[in-house]
């Protein structure tokens, strides 16, 4: 048995601040006992435009929030999804949402580009958002094998894309992480329904942080960070604001209950 850790913020459009406040939670993860920790999408910057991402992207392997990762995995001895940090491109005018994971020793050991990128309109308050405007989506889903098991990575409005978490599970994901940006208006619609069921059609834990308040830049976004067992049954959540929740997963609980009731085997499209 394995503890695993999602962490709610509220950030703001000041990296420093942001990384000593995520600092202090991924601490009290670890305190308490979480080997993998994740945290929400956009956790070191949440700024005034969606081009002041863009120009605090670093590159790959290097950069003052990369530092960071690596540098606070390795001294607390945790795995860690930061989620997400932007990351250059080719192209000025954007950069990537990208959820890298850290080892025990402070080695990435993995990069997910957000997929499906968030280009809607809100009609009940006429609020627009045209993410593709300022990133570059990634092409393909990843899943990697770690002490705690297989993670599936994805990003926020990706959990709307069922068929992206069945090809994670063809793959062999036992628990998916999912940093996450809600806003207040679709999550309150749709934020638990998809976070469950995500967990019940593929029998997989789910860590789901997402960010949570007001924020200085004037969104306000739907908090609720979940953990979900492979039943689908909330074990944690947090409403409002900062904070840390933890739960203890059973690989061997997961495995007996896919054997026992083997839902993904009797999918017809496809076969694990």
């Amino acid at each position: 048995m394995s503890k695993i850790a999602a962490i709610q913020m509220a950030s703001g459009p000041q990296v420093q601040a942001n990384l000593m406040e995520a600092g202090k939670l991924v601490k009290k993860a670890a305190e308490l006992g979480a080997k993998l920790v994740v945290l929400p999408e956009s956790f070191a910057i949440m700024g005034m435009h969606e081009t002041d991402r863009v120009a605090v992207a670093e590159t790959e392997g290097s950069g003052t929030v990369q530092n960071w990762a690596s540098d606070i995995a390795k001294k607390l001895g945790i795995w860690l999804v930061a989620g997400t940090i932007p990351l250059k491109t080719d192209d000025p005018k954007k950069s990537t949402a990208s959820a890298l994971m850290y080892n025990d020793k402070g080695e990435q050991v993995a990069r997910y580009d957000k997929i499906h990128l968030f280009d809607v309109t809100v009609e009940e308050n006429d609020e627009t958002h045209v993410e593709s405007a300022t990133t570059q989506a990634g092409s393909k889903p990843v899943v990697v094998d770690t002490p705690l098991g297989k993670v599936g990575l994805a990003v926020c409005y990706d959990l709307r894309f069922p068929e992206m978490f069945r090809q994670m599970t063809r793959e062999g994901a036992e628990i998916f992480a999912i940093p996450s940006a809600f806003t207040k208006t679709t999550g309150r619609a749709h934020w638990e329904v998809l976070v469950r069921t995500r967990a019940i059609e593929n029998l997989c834990y789910v860590v789901a942080p997402n960010q949570g308040g007001f924020h200085v830049n004037g969104r306000e976004t739907y908090g609720h960070s979940m953990l979900v067992d492979h039943w689908g049954t909330v074990r944690h959540v947090i409403a409002k604001g900062t904070g840390v929740i933890t739960m203890n997963i059973d690989l061997k609980v997961l495995k007996a209950t896919r054997k026992n009731f083997p839902v993904l085997k009797h999918c017809k499209s496809w076969t694990l």
